[in-house]
């Protein structure tokens, strides 16, 4: 019962939460998943707030990203191109709608693939367990190669382990234990907080200054189908449900590569085997959103299940807190999801997650996506949405270290937000170094 209840709650906030264009994942997911990990919840319930979570996010940010071309997130970038083809032609209703349904396919997908693969690797967990702080590093090198900022991402891990290692000796001595929380919540609202240190500085802040206020225009709603809840299946065509569901399948087991490449990849695979504009736009974007979905939960599955450690970009950014939540959720030792929940539960809870939102989510975006969007538009302020996030984060870091908690988080997302910013430093590369600063640190100085 808790569950469906908590279920519920992350659906409908994160379904209203996708409507705000711009929302990075991990800076909203962390904070919320975090505050019910600490308040109590049981490990079922934490796990189908997320999958319910996951979900809700993924289908409402195609609102922003087909009716108006800005991405809802981070995920949504590359849909962009697609639906602004459609809207050019006139049937940005039609982008969203293969999105949404896409989506959903996606989603039911992924969940038992990645359940049954993570038992699968689950076999090696020991060698994985044991050789995480090589793992964490290695795998730093290997995001940071394939970041936007190659190099000196690469150039900026040594470093950055040793301001993180750093700081987390001057806290141990202040506070005399060491913290977790705080650590990574600064890198997930570094890129968020780092554009309210530009806004507040008379010479960088040129760069956020706009002229005039930007203009949308939105197509009329027209649905096509009866009754409330649309069927997924007769919205796409027959070849796009082929398609949306072998890249949801195939993009479950890759859950060391970044959501978004493999978003792109998908897309382009699906795009250049489909003739004609309108198909070829309409077909890639039922597959990439249904791969948003897919590499979202399976990432975040398959190494809970398989390892208990966050060894994939989703693990180390939304979905770290089912990971790490001290006192309650520990990786070092191995103390959260993996050891709490059976493979069969995972299912059942991951089912029952994903059922509310799709209940939830799908046909309120798909019946009432253009007032949502007005009123959005009209009545939220993006800036307010940040203030929130910043305050929610500020009061986490507080139950874990008081004011040492605050001024640690506060610091890290100064430093890992404008590596991210300036310097293309992605957080998935910034999660991976705080993970693996201890081995780094142990090897290069003896610490």
């Amino acid at each position: 019962m808790i569950s469906i209840m908590l279920a519920i709650i992350g659906a409908v906030l994160f379904m209203l939460i996708g409507l705000v264009s711009g929302t990075d994942e991990t800076a909203i997911m962390v904070p919320f998943t975090l505050l019910v990990i600490l308040l109590g919840a049981p490990p079922a319930a934490v796990f189908s707030f997320f999958m319910a979570a996951v979900l809700a996010k993924h289908l409402t940010h195609a609102i922003p990203t087909a009716l108006m071309g800005i991405p809802g997130d981070t995920t949504a970038v590359p849909l962009i191109d697609h639906a602004s083809t459609l809207r050019r032609l006139g049937v940005p209703h039609i982008a969203l709608r293969k999105m949404l349904s896409g989506g959903i396919i996606g989603a039911f997908i992924a969940l038992p693939t990645a359940i049954l693969f993570g038992q699968f690797l689950g076999q090696f967990a020991d060698f994985f367990k044991s050789s995480s702080g090589l793992i964490f590093t290695l795998a730093a090198i290997m995001i940071a190669y394939f970041s936007k900022g190659k190099w000196v991402s690469i150039l900026m891990i040594i470093p950055f382990a040793f301001f993180i290692k750093s700081i987390d000796l001057l806290s141990f001595n202040v506070i005399n234990k060491h913290l977790s929380i705080s650590f990574f919540l600064g890198i997930a609202i570094g890129p968020m907080f780092s554009d309210l240190l530009i806004s507040l500085s008379s010479s960088a802040r040129g760069s956020l200054l706009r002229s005039k206020a930007r203009e949308y225009h939105l197509a009329p709603e027209i649905k096509s189908w009866s009754g409330y809840f649309p069927n997924p299946f007769r919205v796409l065509t027959g070849r796009q449900t082929l398609f949306t569901a072998a890249s949801s399948f195939v993009s479950s087991l890759t859950f060391v590569f970044s959501p978004v490449g493999m978003t792109s990849l998908m897309g382009e695979i699906v795009g250049s085997r489909t003739k004609g504009v309108y198909k070829k736009s309409s077909s890639s974007l039922a597959t990439m959103n249904g791969v948003t979905e897919s590499t979202y939960i399976a990432e975040a599955i398959i190494p809970l299940l398989a390892f208990g450690i966050p060894l994939s970009p989703v693990a180390l950014g939304p979905a770290s807190a089912l990971f790490n939540a001290p006192p309650v959720f520990t990786s070092e030792p191995v103390h959260n999801l993996h050891n709490l929940l059976t493979p069969w539960e995972f299912f059942v809870y991951g089912a029952i997650g994903l059922v509310v939102a799709a209940l939830i989510a799908y046909p309120f975006s798909m019946n009432y996506a253009r007032k949502a969007t007005v009123f959005v538009m009209k009545n939220i302020s993006q800036e307010a949405i940040v203030g929130m996030f910043v305050g929610l984060v500020c009061l986490l870091a507080y139950h874990e270290a008081q004011i040492v908690g605050i001024i640690l988080t506060l610091t890290m997302a100064t430093v890992g937000g404008l590596l991210n910013r300036v310097l293309g430093v992605g957080s998935g590369v910034q999660f991976m170094i705080f993970y693996g600063s201890t081995w780094m640190m142990a090897k290069i100085l003896g610490l």
